[in-house]
């Protein structure tokens, strides 16, 4: 009987771990899928605005100013509206958002289906709007409310639902789903599966196992498979105006070869300035996003739409019009193998546009970074063997209206990610300093576009303080492994600047919406604090064993706390915590109302049976029972309630005068969300030490040695 139940065990176990790969997969292949369509989508929208503006202005400008404006308007009222009347919590990025929840923070609304579709669109209309802003941060949320909806079996507010997907129960198995998720987003942004992983460990995630890294990386490589499939379908014509640029992979492996070591001086220079217009971008975005939470944003959802549609008029009107004020330049004189042609036919967009000039022969600099798509500006930034390209002042014009802009955008009630451009900006100013290097140094080897690529890294290194995952992340997109002790060196230093000033954008942002993420190290002061000192002076709310109907009620509505510490009364007139009782398991019981009983005393504990265990699961991304939703009668009120049946007997408990640093610690690795604090414990029934826990696998070995180490606890 005992085999028999030890091998329907392992058969569970087995057909469990076999059902977390196969959702890796799922989550790997409808990621690609999603990403595929949404750059399609963005590819598309921009392809088909370029290519009208410029028909138009070959007879008017004017009119083809006030098209590519429509054209934008158009598109970002789409996705301000998708995001304000169905999808509130698709606005931003997401990421801080994601990081709570898997730091074992619940942020109502973060992975429900609409939130998923509102991204989609909502990306789509922004992104495609001109915006300053990119599609890579809502990517990393879309593949997390992709893993999570696959996770609980679909969505059944809409129906969209499987009983047979309807596996995980837990919350930790839920957590890895959204975890690969996370990384299926980035290795699809990017089209970097290494990124991808490295960024679900070092950004968002708070727990990490051997296991779910393995599942990660598989989901990331499904990934990587998914968007090679189809951009070798694209690349047939079949996708429209996407093909020829593709998806983000900006190749300067054809750039500069070697680096001299007195170019580490100025690429050290990259990285200081990259952490600090980094920490200034992260100081200036915290506070328009105050402003616009307690003051703008209050007044409802036609300010945020208003202002949306403001932003994008200005930006529009912004890159339409700064190129006229530019003087044209006479085409470079190119080699025949070298497949740049100059200008660009009329209705073509990437380097090289012509654009208000008066000979044909001629392009407008300022416009071939402005009149494209934000990935075909940073292939330009990023290209080698365009030296002198664009002018200094081209750039310093660019770099300080994209900047602002980009300040301005981030915040508006519309789907915003700040990779892409992040990148624009750093590789604005790199390029600056590579044409500086190129003056002072008169070398001919050096390449503007390795400058840029180095400072698009440092902006981002000084902006979202990541490291290790940017550092494969940059090297992935360009493929170009000669770069990569650059990146790091570049990257070290910016993230060392902008720590000296502030913390990074997603922790920020966490902060002023009012996430309260733990991270990794706990604070310096509380090496000097105890449990008790932390608890602070509030009292404790208690439940006894047996409690009333009408007091438990007013309880659960007085407060808001998601657990309670069940009581019981022994002989001496002391009391013993018993337990711990949830929150969402108390409503489960007022709502089904089958275990109220007339008696004041505990009942014989039969209760439990009653209930199927799934009604107690919490909902992965529904807000669930409120007590406000609850209708108990007069008659109700005055039964009782025995919590014995339903309480957690073993909670996590620490005594009063442990550091709050192994309190901190605790919490984060354990990943809990309550701790009770008791008074020192008196007695001791037994010490376990590490050679307990060295079980082997054959029993016999096992009971020698559970039998050599009883006697002695060294």
């Amino acid at each position: 009987m005992c085999d028999l139940q030890a091998k329907r065990g392992r058969l569970y176990v087995g057909y469990y771990v076999g059902v977390k790969w196969f959702f890796a997969l799922l989550i790997g292949i409808a990621t690609g899928f999603t990403a595929v369509f949404i750059n399609i989508s963005v590819e598309n929208f921009a392809g088909w605005k370029f290519e009208l503006t410029f028909s138009i202005i070959q007879k008017s400008y004017f009119a083809g100013y006030i098209i590519y404006v429509l054209i934008n308007l158009a598109l970002v009222y789409s996705s301000v509206c998708i995001v304000t009347h169905f999808a509130p919590a698709a606005a931003g990025s997401g990421i801080p958002e994601i990081k709570g929840y898997l730091n074992g923070v619940d942020a109502h609304g973060i992975l429900l289906f609409r939130t998923l579709i509102g991204k989609i669109f909502g990306s789509i209309g922004s992104v495609g709007g001109g915006l300053a802003l990119g599609k890579e941060g809502p990517l990393v949320h879309t593949g997390a409310c992709i893993a999570s909806l696959l996770g609980q079996g679909g969505s059944t507010k809409y129906h969209v639902s499987s009983r047979w997907l309807q596996v995980f129960k837990s919350d930790r198995d839920r957590r890895d789903l959204v975890t690969c998720g996370c990384a299926a987003g980035v290795a699809a942004a990017f089209r970097a599966p290494v990124g991808g992983v490295l960024f679900a460990l070092e950004e968002v995630t708070s727990w990490w196992r051997s296991q779910l890294m393995w599942r990660v990386f598989f989901t990331s490589a499904i990934v990587a498979v998914v968007v090679r499939t189809a951009m070798g379908w694209c690349k047939d014509g079949n996708c429209g105006h996407f093909g020829s640029g593709g998806f983000i992979i900006w190749d300067i492996s054809g750039g500069q070869e070697d680096y001299s070591f007195m170019e580490l001086l100025p690429m050290a220079v990259i990285g200081v300035i990259g952490g600090l217009l980094g920490a200034l971008f992260n100081q200036l975005t915290l506070y328009t996003t105050y402003w616009r939470r307690n003051f703008l944003h209050k007044k409802g959802n036609r300010v945020k739409i208003i202002e949306a549609c403001i932003i994008s008029v200005l930006t529009s009107t912004i890159s339409f019009g700064l190129p006229l004020l530019r003087s044209c330049t006479p085409c470079p004189d190119s080699e025949p193998d070298s497949g740049i042609e100059c200008p660009r036919a009329p209705g073509m967009y990437g380097n090289y546009v012509n654009f208000y000039c008066s000979k044909e022969r001629e392009y407008n600099d300022l416009a071939t970074i402005f009149f494209n798509t934000q990935d075909d500006a940073i292939r330009n930034l990023f290209s080698a063997k365009t030296i002198r390209e664009y002018s200094a002042q081209s750039l310093l014009t660019f770099l300080v209206m994209f900047y602002a802009l980009a300040v301005v955008t981030f915040g508006t009630a519309v789907p915003a990610g700040q990779f892409v451009p992040g990148i624009m900006i750093g590789s604005t100013y790199g390029r600056l300093v590579g044409m500086l290097v190129v003056r002072v140094y008169g070398k001919l080897n050096i390449e503007e576009g390795t400058y840029a690529l180095l400072g698009a890294a440092s902006f981002l290194g000084g902006s979202m303080r990541m490291t290790v995952s940017l550092c494969v992340i940059m090297v992935e997109i360009t493929n170009n492994l000669k770069l990569l002790p650059l990146i790091m060196l570049v990257l070290l230093i910016s993230k060392a600047v902008g720590d000296a000033f502030n913390e990074g954008l997603y922790e920020e942002q966490a902060r002023l919406r009012g996430i309260p993420l733990l991270e990794s190290r706990p604070k310096y002061q509380m090496r000097h604090l105890t449990a008790k000192e932390a608890c602070g002076n509030q009292k404790v709310v208690s439940l006894p064993r047996v409690v009333k109907v009408a007091d438990l009620a007013a309880i659960l509505q007085s407060n808001k706390h998601n657990g309670f510490p069940v009581i019981e009364q022994i002989r001496n007139g002391e009391t013993l915590v018993i337990g711990l009782v949830l929150r969402s398991h108390l409503l489960v019981l007022l709502q089904t109302k089958v275990d109220f009983q007339h008696s004041p005393l505990p009942s014989d504990g039969l209760n439990a049976i009653r209930h199927n265990i799934s009604e107690f699961v919490k909902p992965a991304s529904s807000k669930g029972v409120s007590i406000n939703d609850i209708h108990l009668s007069s008659d109700d009120l005055e039964m009782y309630i025995d919590l014995a049946p339903f309480l957690n007997p073993s909670p996590y408990v620490v005594p009063e005068d442990m550091s709050l640093t192994k309190v901190y610690n605790l919490f984060r690795q354990l990943g809990l969300r309550h701790l009770f604090v008791v008074p020192r414990a008196s007695r001791v029934i037994g010490v376990i030490t590490r050679k307990d826990l060295l079980i082997e696998d054959n029993e016999e070995a096992a009971f020698v040695e559970l039998q050599s180490t009883s006697g002695s606890h060294s």
